[in-house]
């Protein structure tokens, strides 16, 4: 697992909404476990169990006594919207305050956006 600066915990719990969120982990599946994950990613289980725990108070993952953690139903689009709004908040949001500030309206930022839209990414 990549040393990134953050908590371990953290880079594990966005690894799993990562895979609910681009569908490896469907709605109503197993998750791995916390043993799995911990053997996995070299890390302490109770590291992984945080990071499992903070799923399941999100709504994310359900527990299913006697046999394992579970993706919840809803959890994909809880997700998305949750990555929507901080995209929003990370990209959108600067992008039209400094529109505003060199005088750009927002038909102009929309008239960029569709002008670069389709060049490819660097």
């Amino acid at each position: 697992m990549p040393d990134d600066g953050r908590p371990l915990f953290l880079q594990i719990a966005e690894r799993v909404e990562d895979e609910i969120v681009d569908g490896t982990l469907p709605e109503e599946t197993q998750a791995p476990s916390t043993n799995e994950l911990a053997a996995f990613h070299r890390i302490n289980p109770a590291t992984a169990a945080k990071g499992v725990g903070m799923l399941v108070e999100k709504g994310v993952l359900y527990k299913r006594r006697g046999i394992g953690m579970f993706v919840a139903e809803g959890a994909r689009e809880l997700l998305l919207a949750e990555r929507r709004a901080a995209f929003a908040d990370a990209y959108v949001l600067p992008l039209l305050n400094e529109a505003r500030r060199i005088g750009l309206s927002p038909d102009d930022v929309r008239a960029l956006i569709s002008e670069h839209a389709n060049q490819p990414t660097t």
